[in-house]
């Protein structure tokens, strides 16, 4: 079985976030292929955070509000056990300070702070899981680049 990172792009377009849903119907369909594949799907707070942050940038207050109320549905509704996605327990203050030491790095490479932590994610899964196929899910390449199934992954 795999073990599938949902990143805040893919987030966006399950929820929907307006302006970032573009490619809701394609995510849909492989978010059904995937619970129907029986893949372990995890929300990374950093997903949760960033999502929420793009419901509250929608310029139409009537649409802002209910974008979050379906938005706040949803997750709580993953913590609860009642979606096919289970989020990622929250950053300890030691995880944060050594993720803080790579950060300027991944700051070159235009990765923000949520997507380091999305991998730092990725890497942990590998190593909790050294069987099973880790992948992030992703709309950007450099994020869906992460998947210990492909030759030369990361």
């Amino acid at each position: 079985m795999s073990i599938c990172l949902i990143d805040t792009t893919v987030f966006c377009n399950v929820v929907p976030v307006p302006g970032l849903d573009q490619d809701r119907e394609d995510v849909c369909a492989q978010l059904r292929a995937h619970v129907q594949d029986g893949v372990t799907l995890l929300l990374p707070v950093a997903a949760i955070v960033e999502t929420g942050n793009h419901v509250a940038r929608n310029r139409d207050g009537n649409v802002r509000r209910a974008t979050a109320v379906k938005f706040v549905r949803m997750v709580k509704q993953a913590i609860e056990g009642e979606t096919p996605f289970t989020p990622t327990p929250f950053l300890e203050p030691a995880g944060l300070l050594q993720w803080l030491d790579e950060f300027p790095q991944f700051a070159m490479e235009g990765m923000g702070l949520g997507d380091l932590s999305i991998v730092k994610e990725w890497e942990a899964q590998c190593r909790r899981f050294p069987g099973r196929r880790v992948f992030i899910w992703s709309l950007d390449r450099h994020l869906a680049s992460y998947d210990n199934s492909l030759r030369g992954s990361r």
